[in-house]
Parts: structure tokens; sequence; C-alpha cells
């Protein structure tokens, strides 16, 4: 029988971890949106790390760098395009699909007919093919689907959401339909609230991208100007476990789950705090000059996510904390200034 096994499974962080039936002597065939994107690219390699490399299938619609053709299937896959979307599913006999595509914060405001068009009509294409060929689907929902009535120190998992931008509405509607694709259809949904994601990769145009590029900045000229106020609090979380999240939601046991959509988190920080634990490893110097879009935006996101839902039910556990992240970051924002060009696993 195969069994499932992260590196955390070993340790017994991932009490969730299942053992596949009889009746399913392989492990999942996983299809990946907008995987070469800040997340997708780290997921497949740890995937195929774990289930084989021809067992998890990358789509995106860019020209991918070889290291990507080399590692593993790729698939030009626009989500807009329903009927293409469906024969790549078919073809590679897909299991399962981790669905990253989405115009993020601050550029779906620049966009908000595109950002409708990818994060909604793309959405419903997918979960549309999901139910049709019986796939697992997990989408990642965000702090942004809260808005400036939701309790915002603590914001538990069900409470009152109403956004104020294009992303966090849509995301909204990605959490509402699949949960009723669950009710009405037994679609197995499945989604995580992310906080913030810190990673050494080039920020992409999202609110929280000053919590990487103050890292960048640090390095290049010890000098940051930063677009959030001093103290905008704000739930981040260290990219390897946001990618062991995924795995460790997307491997338990459905009978575990007790809601379709959790909260997750790892800490919260202000621009202030993260400023004098970099200071603690080398000099910064800071200033603040507001961007009033992103200022406005944050304002209205949690300071602090309630995630015991996720502990309980399917062992959600956290490795980073803000100060074991902090001279993570630096070491591996050097590693990418000096041309070394870690892959995904060395990112961790």
């Amino acid at each position: 029988m195969f069994v499932f096994t992260s590196r955390r499974a070993v340790s017994g962080i991932f009490h969730c971890t299942r053992a596949l039936s009889s009746s399913e002597q392989t492990p999942p065939r996983t299809l990946i949106t907008g995987s070469l994107g800040q997340l997708g690219l780290t997921l497949a390699k740890e995937m195929r790390e774990l289930y084989g490399k021809e067992r998890v299938v990358c789509t995106d619609i860019r020209k991918p760098p070889k290291t990507v053709l080399q590692s593993g299937p790729y698939r030009y896959a626009n989500i807009l395009n329903k009927g293409g979307l469906e024969e790549i599913l078919v073809e590679n006999r897909i299991d399962q699909v981790v669905h990253f595509s989405a115009l993020l914060s601050a550029i779906g405001e620049q966009n908000v007919t595109l950002a409708l068009q990818v994060n909604i009509e793309g959405f419903h294409n997918i979960i549309d093919l999901c139910r049709t060929h019986d796939l697992k689907l997990f989408c990642p929902s965000t702090i942004g689907a809260f808005g400036p009535e939701t309790p915002r120190n603590p914001t538990p998992d069900l409470t009152i959401q109403r956004p104020k931008t294009i992303y966090g509405v849509s995301k909204v509607y990605m959490e509402l339909l699949g949960e009723y694709y669950h009710h009405r259809y037994g679609l197995d949904f499945r989604s995580a609230r992310f906080p913030g994601i810190i990673s050494a990769t080039t920020p992409g145009g999202g609110t929280t991208d000053y919590a990487v590029q103050i890292f960048y900045d640090a390095i290049e000229t010890g000098r940051h100007e930063c677009f959030l106020e001093p103290d905008t609090r704000l739930p981040m979380m260290y990219i390897s476990d946001c990618i062991q999240s995924v795995i460790q939601m997307m491997e338990c046991a459905e009978d575990k789950l007790t809601q379709r959509t959790y909260n997750i988190s790892a800490f919260s920080f202000t621009p202030a705090e993260i400023v004098a634990e970099i200071r603690k490893h080398m000099p910064l110097e800071v200033t603040y000059k507001v961007d009033p879009m992103r200022q406005k935006i944050a304002s209205t996101w949690p300071q602090v996510l309630e995630d015991s839902s996720a502990r309980r039910d399917w062992g959600w556990n956290p490795e980073f904390t803000l100060e074991k992240m902090v001279p993570y970051m630096l070491q591996k924002v050097r590693n990418q200034l000096v041309k070394e060009l870690p892959t995904p696993k060395e990112l961790f």
C-alpha cells in the first residue's frame, strides 16, 4: 500500500496524513494552475518528490524556463479556455487540481475587468470541470476576503466578510461557490485563507509585498522605502509553511474536515517590527512613503488570523516564527542576488 509521506509527516506533525485505500494503489495525479508563480513552482517541486515527477502537471500561460521543462510535465493552459482545460485534465488522467491562477489585490484594482475574468470566470471553469470529472480541488483564499467590518484581532473562521477589493470579492465568491458545490454535488473542495506569503521570489503585486522587498533592499542598498505605515499589522507566513499546508490539507481524510475553508497563519508583524528584527542581523535605514491604495487595502485586512480549527481538524502547525524566518530570508535573498539561482526546494 502506498502511503503519503511528507518531511513533516515523518516527524509526526502531519497527523492527518493518510494511507491510500486498496482501490487507490497509486499516488494522485495533480494539475497545478498558475504554476510559474510564487507558490506554483515550489509546490510542484515538493509534490514531485512525494508522488513522482510525472504525476504532477504544471500549467500556465507563459513560456517556462528550461529548468521547469526538465523537471516534469508542463502544459500551456488558459483558465478562460474551458475546453482546453478539459482536454489537459482528461489526457493526463488528473485526480486533483491545485488552482493558483489569480490576479492579486493591488494588480486587480488596476484592472477590474481582467480580475473578474481570471478570478471569477476562470475559477468557475475549474470548479465545473472538477465536478464533471469528480476531481478533488484546492483553491487558496486570502486575508483579502475580509473587510473593515470584520473583527481584526483575532479574525475567526466564520465572521462578517465584506471585502473592498475585487480580489477579495472574487475570493469570497470562490469560498461560497466551493462550499455550495460540496453540499449540492459532493465535490471535494478545500481552501485555506493564506496570510501574506514571504519567500525569496521577486514580489508580484500584492499588498504584503513590502515584507519581501525589504530583504532585497536591505542587502542591495541598506535602505528601504516602505509603502505601508509603520504600525500596520498583518498576518504572514514563510513559504515553506504555506506549501506544507497545501499538501497537508490535500492529504487529510475528508471525514476529518469540519468545514471547507480554514484560516491558517504563522505570525503577525508590522513594518516597524520586521525592521527591528532585520537590524539584529545587519544595518537598515527605513523611510515611509505610504501608498494610499495599498494602505487602504491593508487597513481593512485582519491583523491576526484565528486558526484553531485548522490546528484541530488537520494538524496545522507552522514551523517558522518571525525570528527564525529573518535569517533564512537574508541568506536566501543573498543566494538570489549572487546568481546562485536556488531551486524551489532550496527556498525552504
